[in-house]
């Protein structure tokens, strides 16, 4: 790929056969897709087990279904059998090459997010609630490129201009049809493109597979290593501690102290914040998945706040107690807490920290699967108090924290190569499509 700097609607990276091609097409989107009729049907309507028509809800563009629209790899509802069809005529039904928005969305980055139809398999599909179903005029936009086309930074922000509401935002097909897009004149180009993007698409869901196969093998490791509830001993045992005593039992209360994090009040007041000299703040979105806090904090705190605040050094156990409960965390940095939190201090027994750590992640998820729904509403002092806690010799902790915690080292290590192939296609997004100006997308 070369980069050019001309001022037109030309890329920044192109690739070299297309270098003399001249400018990319500015157009309306009004101009190259028309808007079929979609339906209303909501989830009572529809089904996963049989029917003849599967139907497009807009709850799922927004939390499933690929950009790259492939219904052989998605899971798609049918419309029950009981609902007559005969209204749709066919040109109701989607094609390949059809473009469908989710016209509805509590947040502005999803408003009018989309998927295109790349492979229907010979499959009756309609568009549903909530969606806009768009099909092209003349077949300007060769199949796989409009759905690279439709995440370009600067289409997403028109369409996030026009949008409308208070709580929930809506965007319309009149709305819609009024927005610039952009595109090479020649479909070869776009084949090229579209290709370059998708393979990286593909290399991208299988590193997200093999980061799914560590998270399970680790959730296996999770239920074997430790016992079970009403067993003393692990399913599994490392060899040297095969002939080893059961596990011992007591009350959390009875092995560490702890405490919660605090907040000065009023809560909120402006003095409390330092965002450049300030210490950092943990809340519980600070508080990752991965037993780690999340590189930075999204607060900082004050000289004045800290003086009300819980200071924790850094390798503090902490654990969420309101919102996302149960995320635990070994802290990489020196830090306060708030109230949402909760901090382990001393410990009253041989402990290996990480160990710990794993055990009560495990306690909270037993609690989980108590409370209605697996979500746990609050914990209270008495509660904790009383979580029995298995342990084994120190040597057996240790054992167990080092094979977890590599295995942790490997999840992390997964989920950044997957974080920086997903910045290198924002990067690809933005060098393979014009950045155009004011004058263009106005």
């Amino acid at each position: 790929m070369s980069k050019t700097n001309e001022n037109k609607l030309v890329p920044k990276l192109r690739f070299p056969e297309f270098e003399k091609d001249g400018e990319w097409k500015l157009n309306k989107i009004g101009n190259v897709y028309s808007f079929i009729t979609t339906n209303s049907f909501s989830r009572d309507d529809l089904n996963y087990i049989n029917g003849e028509v599967k139907n497009i809800h807009y709850g799922d563009i927004h939390t499933k279904f690929s950009t790259l629209f492939d219904i052989t790899k998605e899971n798609v509802p049918f419309i029950n059998e009981s609902i007559p069809l005969d209204k749709f005529k066919q040109e109701n039904y989607c094609k390949e090459r059809d473009m469908i928005f989710a016209d509805a969305s509590e947040d502005l980055k999803d408003v009018g997010k989309s998927i295109e139809l790349v492979n229907l398999n010979n499959e009756k599909l309609l568009s549903g609630l909530h969606t806009i179903l768009a099909r092209q005029i003349n077949d300007e936009i060769v199949v796989g490129f409009g759905s690279y086309l439709f995440l370009n930074d600067k289409i997403r922000r028109q369409i996030q201009r026009e949008s409308q509401g208070a709580k929930v935002l809506g965007i319309s097909a009149t709305r819609l049809s009024n927005i610039n897009i952009f595109y090479p004149q020649k479909t070869k180009e776009q084949q090229k493109i579209a290709a370059c993007l998708s393979s990286l698409d593909e290399f991208i869901t299988a590193e997200s597979q093999k980061l799914e196969l560590l998270k399970e093998h680790k959730k296996g490791l999770l239920q074997n290593l430790f016992p079970q509830e009403g067993e003393t001993v692990p399913r599994f045992r490392f060899e040297e501690f095969q002939n080893c005593d059961e596990w011992s039992e007591d009350t959390l209360l009875n092995i560490a102290s702890f405490r919660r994090g605090s907040f000065p009040q009023p809560y909120g007041f402006p003095e409390w914040y330092d965002d450049e000299n300030g210490m950092p703040f943990i809340q519980v979105f600070d508080v990752g998945e991965d037993f780690r806090l999340k590189p930075t904090t999204k607060n900082k705190i004050s000289e004045l706040a800290a003086k009300q605040s819980v200071f924790i050094p850094k390798g503090t156990l902490i654990i969420t107690l309101q919102g996302s409960i149960g995320r635990v965390a070994i802290t990489q940095y020196d830090a306060y807490i708030d109230r949402t939190l909760l901090l382990f201090e001393e410990f009253h027994k041989e402990i290996d920290l990480k160990f710990f750590a794993y055990t009560i992640f495990l306690l909270f998820e037993i609690e989980k699967q108590k409370a209605p729904g697996g979500i746990i509403k609050t914990i209270t002092k008495e509660v904790l108090s009383s979580f029995v806690v298995k342990m084994p010799s120190i040597k057996e902790q240790q054992k167990i924290a080092a094979c977890l915690s590599s295995l942790d080292d490997l999840i992390n290590a997964q989920s950044q190569k997957i974080e920086a192939l997903k910045l290198h296609k924002k990067g690809l997004l933005q060098g393979l499509f014009p950045d155009i100006n004011d004058g263009y997308d106005g």
